[in-house]
């Protein structure tokens, strides 16, 4: 399962310069999602062989005590409800305020996590010792980091991944397909849920760790079976707009992490909107697969050619990855529910897809003989072999004479042509250039 690592405080006490640090202690990082709302940011990265994600609840906007306190009261209490370990960051420089002290009570009275309070901007040992004031916000141990240079953020990565559950989970439906429903509230979720399941919905278990509402379901019916994991249960539009949407990616980072084909379900009446590219986004950069879902479509009004305009705007925002089957359903009158679940599992295969070293190269031969790469600076290069290599998800080695000059529309193009060949439709697919 995903561990989440929530970094919670007041404004202006580093919260995103740590958040900076943690991500730059991994080489290959997953893009931050920004702009969620007030520049909130998602990252990942790891350490000591631990995966895991971190979130900056930073950005508040100023205002007086009182707004300012109900508007971090939120961000806190969400972050406690999602995450494995929050770190609670306070600034050296000014001392305990009075700000401090409220987010302190409400992490004493509101949760059990491990909570790490972190002293940032000790930049010296000079002013190490000031940090013992700290105390007063009743922890019982305190580090002392300096977020820009860099220094204490190994001791608190030691600590905090201590503190990450063993990976023992005893999984009921180890080795079968696991596919989420993701999307914005009210964009059809639970009723699509209710229309694949029928009257025969079980709920088997929670699943640990995450929200109470995420429950994973077994699906049994003509000729297929998988865990369909629900994300319902998100806030009503009634309460506050940034509550919800970043409660929204939360969930949505934790489900996505876990499953291996990702429906994102849009409301046909509004379109597409930032918070559906930032969930497509998360499953394309965690190499899921990926079904998109047009739900209320009954409700649009048509002319000849609106699907197809839909369908085109759609892959004009997702490129270059436009390689993502499209449906366009109805989940209240069940249209094409039953399509969504042969596409989704076809989905599932492609990802897992093999395809032989021999097929690749007679594949291979005859593309590079009548495209070959453009020559740079008066250099040919010379494409002599390709492998896919041993992983989870679809990645292929070409090896050549000089691949540092293949640039990267040529890649887009070697790509594009695996597709056509060997159907990886719904799959984020990376290509590499190694030297022969």
């Amino acid at each position: 399962m995903s561990n989440i690592v929530a970094i919670v405080g007041r404004p202006n006490v580093g919260k995103s310069t740590l958040f900076n640090r943690l991500l730059q202690k991994r080489e290959a990082i997953v893009d931050s999602v920004s702009g969620v709302t007030r520049d909130r940011h998602y990252g990942k990265s790891d350490w000591n062989g631990r995966d895991f994600t971190v979130i900056d609840t930073g950005g508040y906007i100023e205002g007086s005590d009182d707004v300012f306190e109900g508007e971090i009261r939120k961000q806190v209490e969400l972050a406690i409800q999602e995450a494995t370990v929050i770190i609670f960051v306070v600034d050296n420089q000014v001392g305990v305020t009075s700000m401090d002290k409220r987010v302190a009570l409400l992490l004493h009275q509101k949760t059990n996590k491990p909570v790490f309070l972190v002293v940032n901007k000790v930049d010296s040992n000079k002013n190490r010792m000031d940090a013992v004031e700290f105390y007063e916000l009743g922890f019982s141990e305190y580090y002392t980091i300096s977020a820009i240079q860099g220094s204490g953020t190994g001791d608190l990565l030691d600590a905090i991944v201590e503190k990450f559950p063993e990976e023992k989970h005893q999984d009921p439906f180890d080795g079968l397909p696991k596919i989420t429903i993701a999307g914005r509230p009210n964009a059809g979720k639970s009723t699509f849920t209710n229309a694949l399941l029928g009257e025969e919905r079980n709920i088997v278990t929670d699943i640990a760790g995450t929200t109470r509402d995420s429950i994973e379901t077994l699906y049994n019916k003509f000729g297929h079976e998988f865990v369909l994991i629900d994300t319902a249960g998100m806030r009503k539009k009634s309460k506050v707009e940034e509550d919800l949407e970043f409660y929204a990616v939360m969930r949505a980072i934790r489900a996505i992490e876990d499953s291996d084909v990702v429906i994102l379900m849009i409301d046909a009446e509004r379109g597409v909107e930032s918070q559906d590219m930032k969930i497509f986004n998360l499953a394309q950069k965690n190499r899921k697969g990926i079904v998109i879902l047009i739900n209320k479509w009954d409700l649009v009004e048509k002319e000849t050619n609106t699907m197809r305009d839909m369908e085109k705007m759609i892959k004009q925002k997702i490129s270059p990855f436009t390689d993502v089957p499209i449906l366009f359903i109805s989940a209240l009158s069940k249209q094409r529910i039953h399509k969504t679940v042969e596409v989704v599992m076809e989905v599932y295969q492609n990802r897992s897809k093999r395809i032989k070293t021999s097929q690749l190269n007679e594949w291979l031969l005859p593309l590079v003989k009548t495209s070959p790469p453009p020559a740079v600076k008066g250099k040919y290069i010379k494409i002599k072999y390709i492998t896919q290599l041993p992983t989870k998800t679809p990645q292929f080695a070409l090896f050549c004479n000089l691949p540092q000059y293949v640039r990267d529309p040529y890649k887009r193009f070697v790509e594009n042509k695996l597709r056509e060949k060997f159907n990886f439709s719904g799959v984020p697919i990376q290509i590499y250039f190694r030297k022969k």
